[in-house]
């Protein structure tokens, strides 16, 4: 992976409210100074952190509705250059609530409102007008309604034909689908490659307590699916060492752990270091280190998505 540039793919954008509060008491109302609100999504923040580490990226995502020019003025401020296709579907909030009393963080999510029928192939046709400009392409996140499950393989087919790099944060049936084309890596979280490839490790929706149990199916299942279909995995874990698999090879890194101002948006900052590392020529390992590095940095600000 060598990129002259990379394409941040992700088809749902959002707006990421963030409140903090001294303490949180239910049943009644809670009241706070702090707080902010940022352009949030997998793709808009691998985007950013990949401009604050010097690279060329472009973030390719759908707008619809009366916030889509506060979203651009707020992207064009934060410097990430955004190529957009109507959509005719509001962008969705997704809000962050930090209790500083018990030192829980607690994420609320909006499902977004389904996209107008045509955006799918206005989406696709500017993936491909864009992708001779591009070197690396990272697809992230999960896809707004509206979108089948046809889009992301096809992305991905499109991408390998014409002689591109492929990193895959997704999970369930897009990555699964997408496996056959050949991405040269994929990157879910421990939790979302479980979902994926292996339910009988998860219990009460949490990965199971026995860490050897665990381990050893994970990696019997990489070995799998790097030998088949000739990727590399990276699966982070939170703040437990990251799990990297090649060939039959599989490994860690250590993770140190840190006392995070607000976590969200870290596994998008590991994503854009990793994606930055590998395209300067560094080994998995060595990239696995410069992911770490950008989503520690990350869970060191409020604001979600950056590392300066």
């Amino acid at each position: 992976m060598k990129p002259k540039s990379y394409l941040s793919v992700c088809m749902n954008p959002t707006f990421q409210k963030t409140l903090c509060f001294s303490s949180i008491v239910g049943n009644t109302v809670n009241r706070t100074g702090n707080h902010r609100l940022d352009i949030g999504g997998k793709g808009a923040n691998t985007c950013r952190v990949l401009t604050q580490l010097g690279k060329a990226a472009v973030h390719l995502t759908q707008l619809g509705g009366p916030t889509r020019p506060l979203y651009l003025e707020m992207c064009r401020q934060d410097g990430v250059t955004v190529q957009w296709v109507e959509s005719g579907s509001p962008i969705r909030f997704c809000y962050t609530l930090i209790n500083n009393g018990d030192e829980s963080i607690t994420e609320l999510v909006e499902e977004s409102d389904p996209v107008d029928s045509g955006t799918e192939g206005r989406i696709l046709d500017r993936f491909t007008e864009l992708l001779p400009e591009q070197g690396l392409i990272i697809i992230s996140g999960a896809k707004a309604r509206g979108f089948s499950d046809a889009l992301v393989p096809l992305m991905v087919r499109r991408a390998k034909e014409t002689g591109k790099g492929v990193l895959l944060d997704l999970r369930g049936t897009d990555l699964l689908h997408s496996l056959e084309y050949h991405p040269d890596l994929i990157k879910p979280n421990l939790f979302e490659f479980a979902q994926t490839f292996a339910p009988d490790l998860i219990r009460h929706n949490e990965i199971m307590d026995d860490e050897r149990r665990v381990k050893a199916g994970i990696r019997e299942i990489c070995r799998e699916l790097c030998g088949k279909y000739h990727c590399r995995i990276v699966l982070t874990r939170g703040a437990k060492a990251v799990w990297l698999a090649e060939g039959d090879r599989f490994s860690e890194s250590a993770v140190e752990p840190v006392k995070p101002v607000n976590p969200i948006g870290s596994g998008d900052a590991f994503t854009a270091g990793l994606a930055a590392a590998l395209g300067d020529g560094a080994t998995l390992e060595e990239a696995a280190a410069q992911g770490i590095r950008c989503g520690r940095l990350n869970a060191g600000f409020l604001k979600v998505g950056v590392i300066a």
